[in-house]
């Protein structure tokens, strides 16, 4: 038997972020799985509405020739397309413009926005608050919605956002470390 999830939200608050409704809280990557079929699989059960995708590293088409967009039903849920793996300015404005080209091909509501990652360093994946400013200025001018990653500094935390970041999202700890946000005594 197969499980099966339903997530009841009606009773809950929608989720809006810039122009951008979501019914779900929720929203979930498409990296680190095993298959295109368990991802599809995953997304399904989670009740999402908006998936996540790494334009630069995400492999969207893998050895068997299959592509990752294939098995996202583009009309079912909010494409956003990230630029993790980015560590400039330029690269990460380079790939947020290649994502939003992807998006409107495929007709989907997720091409005007862009979770901006610029990384300052390949071991911790920190971001780069400098860079990820700077793109976010050039972005927001390109009509982006700029979710940024940044670090834990309010004065940046300030400064995107004056520059039209629509989300500002710091970072607790380096990604993947499972560490969590320090303990302040």
């Amino acid at each position: 038997m197969t499980p099966t999830a339903t997530i009841d939200t009606s009773a809950e608050e929608k989720l809006r972020i810039g122009t951008h409704t979501l019914a779900s809280r929720l929203i979930v990557g498409t990296g680190k799985y095993a298959s295109y079929e368990l991802m599809a699989r995953s997304l399904e059960l989670s009740g999402t509405d908006c998936i996540t995708v790494a334009v630069r590293r995400e492999r969207l088409i893998d050895a068997e020739g299959n592509n990752l967009l294939d098995r996202i039903d583009a009309r079912r849920y909010t494409l956003l397309p990230n630029t993790a793996g980015c560590f400039t300015a330029d690269d990460a404005v380079r790939v947020a413009r290649l994502g939003r080209e992807i998006l409107l091909g495929l007709e989907n509501p997720g091409a005007d926005w862009v979770k901006l990652e610029v990384l300052a360093d390949k071991k911790t994946l920190l971001p780069d608050p400098v860079a990820t400013l700077e793109a976010t200025e050039r972005l927001v001018g390109e009509s982006f919605q700029v979710l940024c990653y940044t670090s834990d500094d309010p004065v940046i935390a300030r400064r995107l956002k004056e520059a039209g970041a629509t989300s500002v999202m710091p970072a607790g700890s380096p990604i993947g470390s499972g560490q969590g946000r320090p303990q302040s005594e």
